[in-house]
């Protein structure tokens, strides 16, 4: 095998087929189940874009208000999920607590259980993301608050899935334009095809462990730097750099030190990330709303310097990392919102992973030493001596 039959990364490889979501490459668009993410993002609220992911189609009126239904009965934040995260240091970041979480929670509903069973049907585990999805706002906003020495914020059954989470993360009612710049986000976040991530929730799923097992591992992905932090980073890179007139100066060094630039560039998008107009529109109301000029005008001097030094262009989180600081989330909370979006996704793909499931096992090219032997060492030596010591044998 030669090192062009090797796929690093694997990058370019198809490893299976999936109905879920494309990038369309003659519009250039992220397609969930056939649809314009940016139109679902105009129209729809998160949780029937839920349904979507789930199901293959928008629900009706009826089907909306039954999940919603089903899904108010885990918004409050359960207590043994509580005292999991009290048990952490205040100072563990934030997707650790969530990577706990999900472990409570998973531990709970498969008690009893053997692996075979605790795996679940197609019918049981869409009761289960769901359970997962309601639950998910409660345990990062109840994150961000212990961490600022707040008390939890019961959920409200009269508010949407938005207002909600914004009502449990921050104890008001968040105004209309915030809900709808949070709402979009979700959406814009919610899916993404064979990412790290989601790769990794098929993989353990492939091997028929349970569906918390594969968020569990998901999100310990989308831990790193290189995939879910990018959002965290654009905001350090803002804080660093604090005024759109220090942008020039601050790229030079930052360039020269090639510094990697979080928030700009995509694997997918060859002609720029097809989410970033809907949440850039949507960072600019929150712009408006809070009356913070000096965000926008660092937000463009950058954009506008490095897409002319380097012609590579902002990804989702360039604009969704300040529009997140805008509403109030700490920097370490941005990572979890991503979670709470794409746990709809992730739990799709595992859904659609199980009902034609293929254990994923690629293989690797060795290029370590050849065969070598330890030195005395014949069989009729090992022979003689599991004879003499026929304990080590048994052991």
């Amino acid at each position: 095998m030669t090192e062009q039959d090797i796929k690093k990364g694997l990058a370019g490889v198809v490893a299976d087929v999936t109905a879920i979501s494309k990038v369309n490459p003659e519009s250039n668009s992220l397609l969930y189940r056939g649809y314009p993410v940016q139109e679902l993002a105009a129209t729809q609220p998160f949780d029937a874009v839920a349904y979507l992911l789930w199901h293959g189609e928008l629900p009706t009126d009826e089907q909306l208000a039954a999940q919603r239904a089903e899904g108010r009965r885990f918004r409050a934040l359960a207590p043994e999920v509580k005292a999991a995260i009290d048990q952490l240091p205040l100072d563990a970041h934030p997707m650790d607590e969530l990577r706990t979480a999900v472990s409570v929670i998973g531990a709970i509903e498969t008690a009893g259980e053997d692996v075979l069973t605790a795996v679940g049907t197609p019918e049981e585990n869409i009761a289960r993301s769901l359970h997962l999805f309601a639950a998910l706002p409660a345990i990062v906003a109840y994150g961000q608050r212990r961490r600022r020495g707040l008390e939890p914020v019961d959920p409200r059954e009269d508010l949407t899935y938005a207002q909600n989470f914004l009502w449990m993360t921050f104890g008001e009612e968040a105004a209309p334009v915030v809900v709808d710049a949070f709402n979009r986000s979700m959406i814009l976040y919610a899916e993404h095809s064979f990412n790290a991530s989601t790769f990794t929730a098929r993989v353990i799923t492939s091997t028929l462990s349970d569906l918390y097992s594969a968020v569990v591992g998901a999100i310990g992905a989308l831990k790193g730097p290189l995939h879910g932090g990018a959002n965290e980073a654009v905001l350090h890179v803002f804080d660093e750099i604090g005024d759109a007139d220090n942008v020039v100066s601050w790229l030079d060094t930052a360039l020269a030190e090639k510094r990697k630039i979080m928030g700009f560039g995509h694997r997918v998008y060859k002609r720029g990330d097809s989410r970033v107009p809907t949440m850039k529109a949507a960072l600019d109301t929150l712009v408006e709303y809070y009356d913070r000029p000096d965000v926008a005008a660092l937000y463009a001097h950058l954009e506008r310097e490095f897409v002319e030094r380097k012609g590579i262009y902002p990804n989702l989180d360039y604009p969704s990392g300040p529009a997140y600081n805008l509403i109030g989330f700490d920097t370490l909370t941005f990572t979890p919102l991503f979670v709470a979006a794409r746990i709809t996704g992730w739990t799709a793909h595992i859904i659609e992973q199980q009902r034609a499931n293929a254990l994923i096992r690629p293989l690797s090219a060795y290029n370590g030493p050849d065969e070598r032997h330890i030195e005395g060492y014949t069989p009729d030596t090992e022979a003689i001596r599991l004879t003499e010591r026929p304990e080590e044998a048994a052991g």
